[in-house]
Order: C-alpha cells, then sequence, then structure tokens
C-alpha cells in the first residue's frame, strides 16, 4: 500500500461514497474504485459494505481506518519536518464552540497573514469529542476545557486522555445565565425555570453546570436537558424565557443581548491546547506562538 492509497481509502470512508470522495480528491472516479479494490484484495478483506445509495465500512475497514488515520497524520509530520523551521503544509485543529467563536477568530487572522501556506482545517465539538479525534489521530491539536478546578500548572492532563500533553492558554469565567424576568439567584435552588439548554454529554461547561446544580444545602434541583448544537440555540432559549445555560464570559460578550440577560459567576475553568505527545511541527509552534498572544 501507498499513502495515496490510504488518502482515498480515508477520503471514500469519510464521504461513504466514490462520487463524493473522487470529487472531493479531484479524482476520476473509476481511479477512485479501482485503487479501493486493489486495496482490499492487498488486504485480504473486505472494507466497505456497499449498495447503491452509499459505502458504510466493514468491522474490519473501522479498524484499517485507524491505522489509515495515524500513518497519514505521521506522514504529514515528517514531510513538515524535512522543511526546517518554515510552517507549511496542513495544520487540523480542534476547538470547543466558544473558543472559536471568541478566542481563535484573532489568532487565526495573524497566522494566516503570516503563514499563508499552511492549510488550517477547523474542526469544533465537546472537549471530549475533541480528546477522541486527537487520540484517533483525526486532528493534531485542540483547544479544550479541563473539567478540573485548581492552578493551571497543577492540572493533569491524563485526566483527559492518556498520552496527551498541554500548553495552558486562558481561563474562562463562567457564568449562569437566566433570563431578564427571572428572580435573583444565589444558590441553586433559587432557579424557577426547570430546563438547562446545553451542549450534549462530552462538554467540560455541561460537567461544570451539572456539578453546580447539584450543589447547595437544600434538595436538589431536578432539570430537564435541552441538548442543542449551537450556543446561538442556547442564547435563543434563554432570551426567549424557557430555560437557564452556563456559558463563559467571553462568547456571552459577543451576544447583542447580553446586558439584558441575569447572570450569576459559577466558577472559573482553565483552557489548554493539547496534542499527542511528541507531537510537533512548526506550523504547530507558529500556532501555539499566535495563541499565547492572545
Amino acid at each position: 500500500m501507498d499513502l495515496a492509497e490510504l488518502e482515498i481509502f480515508r477520503a471514500v470512508a469519510l464521504e461513504e461514497s466514490v462520487t463524493r470522495a473522487a470529487k472531493a480528491l479531484d479524482r476520476v472516479q473509476s481511479n477512485v474504485t479501482t485503487r479501493v479494490k486493489q486495496l482490499e484484495e492487498e488486504l485480504g478483506v473486505a472494507l466497505f459494505l456497499r449498495d447503491s445509495k452509499r459505502m458504510t465500512l466493514t468491522p474490519e475497514g473501522q479498524r484499517f481506518l485507524g491505522y489509515t488515520e495515524r500513518l497519514l497524520a505521521l506522514a504529514e509530520e515528517a514531510r513538515q519536518s524535512m522543511r526546517g523551521d518554515m510552517p507549511s503544509g496542513t495544520l487540523r485543529v480542534g476547538s470547543m464552540e466558544s473558543s472559536a467563536a471568541s478566542r481563535l477568530p484573532r489568532p487565526l487572522a495573524r497566522y494566516h497573514g503570516k503563514w499563508p501556506d499552511v492549510r488550517i482545517e477547523i474542526q469544533t465539538g465537546t472537549t471530549q469529542a475533541l480528546v477522541d479525534s486527537l487520540l484517533a489521530h483525526r486532528i493534531d491539536c485542540a483547544v479544550v476545557a479541563h473539567p478540573s478546578e485548581g492552578a493551571p500548572d497543577a492540572l493533569d492532563m491524563d485526566v483527559l486522555g492518556p498520552g496527551l500533553e498541554g500548553t495552558f492558554l486562558f481561563s474562562e469565567e463562567l457564568l449562569l445565565v437566566l433570563p431578564p424576568s427571572h428572580p435573583p439567584v444565589r444558590t441553586p435552588q433559587d432557579i424557577m425555570l426547570r430546563s438547562l439548554a446545553t451542549f450534549s454529554r462530552g462538554c467540560t461547561y455541561r460537567m461544570c453546570a451539572e456539578t453546580w446544580l447539584a450543589s447547595g444545602e437544600g434538595p436538589r434541583l431536578a432539570l430537564n436537558v435541552l441538548e442543542l448544537a449551537s450556543y446561538h440555540a442556547i442564547l435563543a432559549c434563554v432570551t426567549a424565557g424557557s430555560a437557564v445555560a452556563i456559558l463563559p464570559r467571553s462568547l456571552l460578550a459577543l451576544h447583542p443581548d447580553a446586558a439584558n440577560l441575569r447572570t450569576v459567576p459559577v466558577r472559573t475553568a482553565h483552557t489548554f491546547l493539547i496534542r499527542r505527545a511528541g507531537f510537533m511541527t512548526s506550523a504547530y509552534a507558529a500556532f501555539l506562538q499566535e495563541l499565547q498572544h492572545g
């Protein structure tokens, strides 16, 4: 097998279609089909289940995709290491939705201005989803929130996942956000609404919210969880008076109606740029430098 063959296999696996993979790779469809069949013959297993609408991975194909991601990531890292200190190639960055909206635009603009030849791919998700993608070699680094409290330099990256290293970037003040008409809140028991608008499980801020809401001296507050896909939807629910949420202050500051919402400080969460232990390219080093400049 060769790297081109692996890239074709990965594209078909992600697109679940030879036609879409061929378009993404700028190859003719027959070439993609042939290379996939050659790879299956070489490995002696079927990598895809084929039907008239899509191609899905077999268990063997799913397992091979993990190796493919690792091999292609290592190959890209090797290419960049041969080009000295000049950032080049592709850098695959993961980020929480909140950081992507409030913290990344300026560093990314500066980075692109300095290193226009580097292709940056951005993937957003919960902290846990990003850690999973990082460990699976689908991304190179990720901006995530650490779930533990305490001094940033005392936090253990193994809590996030095995074999990860992290560089502290900034701290976020998490706020309980309520509709303007809600009565003042000092403890979780003061909350009148019974819905929490948040992301899916694996979100560090959701974990912080659930921990805080379970605290206090009174009976435990039982909330219905509304799992939403964006902060726009979360804030829309709060503004409409149907839910509460816990959000970082930096993100709330971007919302046009932020001044009208009632807020209560909850805790501080520390944000890190994490990577696999030993991973280092000039593109990554330059990106980290821009993030540290704010």
